[in-house]
């Protein structure tokens, strides 16, 4: 433990790493949980008890940072300490907020794409999402690029609110859809001859 206090900035780990040891610790935990006996136990409540030090350690740093002029902690940005504020029930945005926020920031490139991207709410635990692909001029692959599209919404809201229990897509209300463009035949057919 010693050492790791005194490491460099250059030892500090990825997003890609952290992800990596929380997958791994995820396992080792299920391991220890499926083990019998007096020393698993007390080594399963040491994590705990440890936990719950961390927990307190980041809700006294949270009291003390800087916010961002709408009252939120900018540290609670970052994706891992994100995630670390809500394994300890400490996250200073609700998860409605904070998946809606995962939506709107998809939105522009929905769009680029033409299709869209709208927070619909929450009900219950689960995240509801209005997404609509586009339409006409969709050649081959268009199918791809929807579920791709809607993927990534999920993902993101649930990488913005992991303790929401899902996604759901909700269809897209009648009327809503941006017509096909339509030219008549008649009006291709006339001479132009006003300018």
């Amino acid at each position: 433990m010693a050492e790791a206090a005194g490491q460099s900035p250059a030892a500090r780990l990825t997003d890609a790493d952290a992800e990596a040891r929380l997958a791994r610790i995820d396992g080792l935990l299920a391991e220890l949980e499926a083990a019998p006996g007096p020393t698993v136990r007390r080594a399963l409540e040491a994590v705990r008890l440890l936990s719950e030090v961390y927990g307190e350690a980041l809700a006294r740093l949270l009291e003390h940072a800087g916010g961002e002029p709408d009252g939120r902690p900018a540290v609670a940005e970052d994706e891992l300490v994100g995630h670390l504020l809500v394994l300890h029930g400490i996250h200073p945005e609700p998860a409605e907020r904070r998946a809606a926020r995962a939506v709107e920031r998809l939105r522009p490139a929905a769009r680029e794409r033409g299709g869209d991207v709208e927070w619909a709410g929450l009900k219950g635990r689960v995240a509801q999402v209005r997404v609509s692909e586009g339409g006409g001029g969709c050649g081959a692959g268009c199918g791809a690029a929807a579920s791709g599209l809607w993927e990534a919404v999920r993902e993101a809201v649930l990488a913005a609110a992991p303790e929401l229990a899902g996604v759901e897509r909700l269809p897209e209300p009648s009327g809503r859809r941006a017509a096909p463009a339509f030219v008549p035949l008649d009006a291709l057919a006339r001479p132009a001859s006003r300018r």
